[in-house]
């Protein structure tokens, strides 16, 4: 019988702020990004961030309405998550 996996999680502080991300496996790291592409292959940037606030940043759950009290960390969040989701160590 396999071993159940623990997910894979990374703490990170910002803005006072901690934010819990976890890795949705390969195969869904990729469909994230080629769902979010428009028909010509550039990343749709609001789709990509949706995507991200629904499969990667597991605590505190994020919505569009969370980001704007917190626009000030925005990018730095979103930032950490993209290396996150590239390199899940």
């Amino acid at each position: 019988m396999s071993e159940i996996k623990k997910p894979r999680q990374k703490t990170v502080t910002i803005g006072g702020i901690e934010f819990t991300f976890q890795f949705p496996g390969v195969r869904k790291a990729l469909q994230m990004a080629d769902e979010s592409k428009d028909r010509y292959g550039n990343l749709l940037t609001e789709k990509y961030y949706g995507q991200i606030m629904e499969h990667v940043i597991v605590n505190p759950r994020t919505n569009w309405d969370f980001w704007d009290d917190h626009l000030d960390i925005m990018e730095d969040v979103f930032e950490a998550a993209f290396r996150f989701l590239n390199n899940p160590q």
